[in-house]
């Protein structure tokens, strides 16, 4: 037999080997009651161990990206129904629309406030770190800037026109909008004829209650999904790629660091008035998915389970600020990422940018994470729309494309932590935050274990 091939399969074998080893060990540490939390985080943890084992080995990862991409796809199979179940449950439950009106205001204001000083943080500690300096790259062969969509063509997308269709493609943006007109409708008809909307309010709680269970179902592979995602990302990149653009990726975890402890720490002690790190160690489950799926929408399902029993939230601020969160809430992703880009490629390009261009920086900034939302790649699009405004190469988007992933690890992780915290301040300010279960420490290990 060829020696490739065998060398193949043996490389093919120990990744497997590893792999079944590592989801023994979780397994039994399951069997054994340890805290749901601690099994993730040491699945994060043995997932990082194991991807640099297979990439100084030069081991085949085939087997762990797999199962990684089954435990994606499964969390995505609940994303279109949850949105749409939890929205029309949310909001069909409320007795007025004066209510409906007061959440959203309160919900945008935080979601842009949070996106526009993420936008500022950005700016200043690239221009601080100065990432870029000394990089001479060509862009890499077949680059196409993705094209920005007009202002007409983002605010057609973004209403429904066909709601079996917009769920078929995953557009959750306008299944949103249809769930909210369906809740609307609902209220109304309610409100004059109580006994014929009863019915479906009977089968929409119905539904809430059985995709519950199935979330459940799901999030119990997590800690198994974790390793296998991390694993295969770690595996994935060499130490060429990292000191390569080093500084990029320093620059962008100092600035989400610093928007994560500062500002959210600092609304959630100075607004919600609760420790912060008290919040932070419950929404660990939250950071960990956000963290390894880097997608908002696959960590909706758990979002939301530690909204409402950990941070002990009300299910309908919940379920309203979570899903729509998930969808236009960017502050790592439309704020923090497209202003450092931005400083990165005029400094590479030799651009100089005056205290105008930061201005239209971060307006933009804003304003594009509102465009976006529905449209694929949010994070390409608004680091578009930025280096547009400013009249920077687009080809700097592709420079920093081979470490980008890495980055939006913490950029997701970012954006779910904004919508977690803008769930908590709404709920607050609304009196729908149940602040003596939180602070109580029976539950804060345990609790999301024993729902599953």
């Amino acid at each position: 037999m060829d020696n490739n091939l065998l060398s193949a399969i043996e490389t093919n074998w120990i990744g497997f080997a590893v792999s079944i080893f590592v989801f023994g060990i979780l397994f039994l540490s399951a069997r054994k009651r340890i805290g749901f939390g601690t099994r993730v985080l040491a699945a994060l943890g043995i997932g990082l161990i194991a991807g640099i084992f297979f990439q100084y080995f030069d081991l085949e990862t085939e087997a762990i990206k797999t199962f990684g991409s089954i435990y994606v796809s499964l969390i995505r199979m609940l994303v279109i129904p949850l949105v749409f179940v939890l929205v029309l449950n949310s909001i069909s439950s409320l007795t007025n629309l004066e209510y409906l009106r007061k959440i959203g205001i309160k919900t945008f204001a935080w979601f842009l406030g949070t996106t526009g000083v993420a936008s500022i943080i950005g700016l200043s500690v690239a221009l601080l770190f100065n990432p870029g300096k000394g990089i001479q790259q060509a862009v890499p062969e077949g680059f196409e800037a993705r094209e920005i969509p007009t202002f007409s063509q983002v605010i057609l997308d973004l209403v429904p026109s066909n709601p079996v269709n917009e769920a078929a493609t995953g557009k959750v943006v306008p299944l949103l909008i249809f769930a909210i007109f369906l809740a609307v409708a609902i209220i109304k008809v309610g409100s004059k004829k109580p006994e014929a909307v009863k019915p479906v309010r009977d089968l929409i709680e119905s539904l809430t209650a059985v995709l519950h269970q199935v979330v459940k179902f799901v999030i119990r592979l997590t800690p198994y999904g974790v390793f296998a995602l991390i694993a295969g990302i770690t595996a994935r990149y060499g130490w060429d790629t990292l000191q390569e653009l080093g500084s990029v990726i320093i620059t962008s975890y100092v600035a989400l660091i610093i928007h994560f402890a500062l500002i959210f720490g600092g609304l959630v002690l100075l607004v919600a008035k609760i420790n912060p790190l008290r919040f932070f160690r419950k929404i660990y489950p939250t950071l960990t998915v956000a963290f390894t799926t880097r997608s908002s929408y696959a960590t909706l399902p758990v979002n939301l389970e530690v909204i409402t029993k950990r941070l002990h939230v009300s299910p309908r601020i919940a379920s309203f600020v979570a899903p729509l969160g998930a969808s236009v809430n960017f502050n790592g992703c439309g704020g923090i990422w497209p202003a450092i880009v931005a400083v990165f490629t005029a400094q590479v390009f030799g651009i100089q940018l005056t205290g105008t261009d930061y201005v239209t920086l971060v307006l933009v900034s804003i304003i594009s994470s509102i465009g976006v939302a529905g449209v694929p790649g949010p994070a390409v699009i608004s680091t578009t729309v930025v280096l547009t405004a400013l009249g920077l190469p687009l080809e700097g988007i592709a420079i920093v494309a081979g470490v980008e992933a890495l980055i939006d690890m913490g950029r997701t992780a970012v954006n779910a932590t904004g919508t977690t915290v803008t769930a908590l301040l709404v709920a607050n300010s609304e009196g729908e935050f149940d602040r003596e279960a939180f602070n109580r420490r029976d539950d804060d290990e345990e609790i999301l274990l024993n729902a599953l």
